[in-house]
């Protein structure tokens, strides 16, 4: 997999891919207060969250086939990630109780956080990292995928390194559609990956 536009290559978190992750996210002191993309997996029964340090928590679930993301490398470096799986995966997500009450068609999958090196940032890696994890969706047999963007207020600037989970517009470009608003900046987008051709 790789992108007409740029010499990134997209691959899939692995336990190869692992320590390209881990390198990245430790060159930000653990990513959004050192959660190490932690916040919104739950336990497995092999392996409870309490019981680890975040690094070690995630490289568990990578090893179990629990976690899923899309790393956008660029040479040997991993410098963009967009984090996708199940509801079961990833059942952590803000305003959880109000997208509960809402929702009346459950996705299989979901995308809940990007993470894009800061000396990458502003440069359409984000999206690289969105159209990576869909492809792998899609490979994975597609189906349903909602999500959570930031919708912005019109001529504020926000920095980049607050919006965990892209921004409205993106996904937007990306073909998702908007269903509904939740909390206060946050909405609730989805898109039907159709499943890859083999």
């Amino acid at each position: 997999m790789g992108s007409a536009t740029t010499s990134h290559v997209v691959k899939p978190l692995t336990p190869e891919t692992f320590p390209a992750w881990l390198a990245l996210a430790e060159k930000h002191n653990g990513v959004w207060g050192g959660c190490y993309c932690s916040y919104f997996h739950g336990d497995t029964d092999t392996t409870v969250k309490s019981e680890y340090d975040r690094p070690t928590f995630k490289q568990r679930l990578v090893g179990e086939g629990v976690a899923h993301a899309a790393l956008v490398f660029d040479g040997d470096d991993a410098i963009a990630w967009c984090e996708y799986g199940s509801p079961l995966e990833l059942p952590g997500i803000y305003h959880r109780r109000e997208y509960d009450a809402g929702e009346t068609n459950p996705a299989p999958w979901r995308i809940t956080c990007f993470f894009v090196d800061r000396d990458h940032r502003r440069s359409g890696v984000a999206r690289e990292a969105l159209d990576g994890a869909l492809e792998l969706i899609a490979q994975a047999g597609g189906g349903e995928v909602v999500s959570f963007p930031n919708e912005l207020p019109v001529g504020k600037k926000t920095s980049s390194s607050f919006l965990h989970n892209g921004t409205r517009a993106m996904f937007e470009k990306a073909g998702f559609t908007f269903e509904r608003h939740l909390g206060k900046n946050k909405t609730v987008m989805r898109i039907t990956v159709p499943p890859a051709v083999t």
